[in-house]
C-alpha cells in the first residue's frame, strides 16, 4: 500500500493535501483547548493570547520540524523555517498590502521588524560561525539551539512586561469559555491531527521531492513552508479586505521571530542540523525581507506598507524563487 502511494504522484498529493487541512485544524482546535483551559485556571486573556495564542500560529511549522528531525530529515527542518519566514514576509505582507496598505505601528517599527531581521542575522551566523567548535560539520548545532532558544525567551520577557505595563497598546484576544471536558478534548484532537498531519507531510514531501529528483531542501522551501503559512496569508487577506490589515504584520513578524529563535532552536537540541547547499542564500532573503518591510515603512510619513510595496515584495520573492530554482 505504502509503495503504491509514494509511486503515484496524485496519491501523494492528496496526502500533502490532507495533512496540511489537518495541522491547521489541530492547531487551531489546540490552541483554543489550550485557551479555554488557562482561561478556567484565571490566566488573563493578554497573557494567552501572548502565549499560548502566538505559539497556536507557529504549531504547524513546529509539528513539520518536529517530525522532521526525528526522521532524519534535516534539510527539510531548516528550510521550512526559513522558507516560512521568507512566505511570510514577501508573500503574505505582498498579497495583503496590495488589497490595503498596511499601518505599523511604532512597537513593530522599532522592535518586531528589527527583531525579525535580527532573526535570520542569527541564523546565518549559526552556520557561518559554528558556536560548537567539536562540530566538523556546518550547520545549526546544539550550542546555537541554546543560545536561539535564549534570545526567545528575552523576547518573551520583554513582550510581556510591555504589554503588562501598555495594555492599551497590547493587541487583546477574546478567549471562548467552554466546559472543561469540550476543552480537554479538543487538545487531544489536536494533538492527533497535529501528529497525523505532520507525519503525512513530511512523507508525502521525502516523497515527492524523490520523485521529481529535487532536494528535500527545495520542497521545503516552497510547498511545505507554503503550505504551513498558509493560515497566517488567509488570516492576513481577510483582514485586508476588512479594512483590518495592520494586524498582518503582528502576525507575521511575531510568526518569523517564534519560528526561528523557539521553533529552530528547539529542533537543533534534539538533532544537530547540518546545512545544505543554499542555506546561507535563503537566511540571506530572510534577513533582507524584514529589512525591506521597514524601508518601505519608514519611506513614507504614514508608516505604512502601500500597494506599491506589496508590489515590490512581491517581484522581490519572485526573482528569489526563479533565481533559487535555477541554480538546483
Amino acid at each position: 500500500m505504502i509503495e503504491y502511494i509514494s509511486s503515484n504522484y496524485w496519491l501523494l498529493t492528496a496526502c500533502l493535501v490532507v495533512g496540511l487541512v489537518l495541522l491547521v485544524y489541530g492547531a487551531n482546535w489546540l490552541v483554543n483547548g489550550a485557551s479555554a483551559v488557562a482561561k478556567r485556571f484565571g490566566i488573563n486573556d493578554l497573557i494567552i493570547g501572548l502565549t499560548v495564542v502566538a505559539l497556536g500560529t507557529s504549531m504547524p511549522e513546529f509539528v513539520v520540524n518536529m517530525v522532521s528531525v526525528a526522521d532524519g530529515v534535516t534539510d527539510l527542518a531548516i528550510t521550512n523555517i526559513l522558507g516560512s519566514n521568507i512566505i511570510n514576509t514577501f508573500v503574505i505582507l505582498g498579497c495583503t498590502a496590495l488589497v490595503y496598505p498596511i499601518a505599523v505601528q511604532k512597537r513593530n517599527r522599532d522592535f518586531y521588524i528589527p527583531l525579525s531581521a535580527f532573526a535570520g542575522v542569527v541564523v546565518l551566523a549559526c552556520v557561518v560561525f559554528n558556536p560548537q567548535p567539536l562540530e566538523t560539520t556546518k550547520g545549526i548545532s546544539f550550542v546555537g539551539g541554546i543560545i536561539m532558544l535564549l534570545l526567545f525567551a528575552v523576547f518573551m520577557y520583554i513582550t510581556i512586561a510591555h504589554a503588562k505595563n501598555n495594555p492599551d497598546t497590547a493587541e487583546q484576544q477574546q478567549i471562548q469559555e467552554m466546559a472543561l471536558g469540550k476543552a480537554i478534548a479538543l487538545i487531544l484532537l489536536g494533538l492527533v491531527g497535529l501528529v497525523i498531519g505532520g507525519e503525512m507531510i513530511v512523507k508525502s514531501a521525502v516523497c515527492i521531492a524523490s520523485r521529481l529528483g529535487v532536494s528535500d531542501a527545495i520542497i521545503g522551501l516552497t510547498i511545505v513552508a507554503l503550505g504551513t503559512s498558509l493560515p497566517e496569508l488567509a488570516t492576513s487577506v481577510v483582514a485586508a479586505f476588512k479594512k483590518n490589515s495592520d494586524i498582518a504584520i503582528g502576525n507575521v513578524v511575531g510568526s518569523n521571530i517564534f519560528n526561528v529563535f523557539f521553533i529552530l532552536g528547539t529542533s537543533s537540541l534534539i538533532r544537530p542540523l547540518p546545512s545544505y547547499d543554499g542555506i546561507e542564500l535563503d537566511a540571506i532573503a530572510a534577513t533582507i525581507g524584514s529589512v525591506v518591510v521597514w524601508l518601505l515603512v519608514k519611506s513614507n510619513k504614514q508608516r505604512q506598507i502601500k500597494r506599491y510595496g506589496g508590489a515590490i515584495l512581491l517581484i522581490l520573492y519572485a526573482a528569489y524563487l526563479t533565481y533559487r530554482l535555477m541554480n538546483l
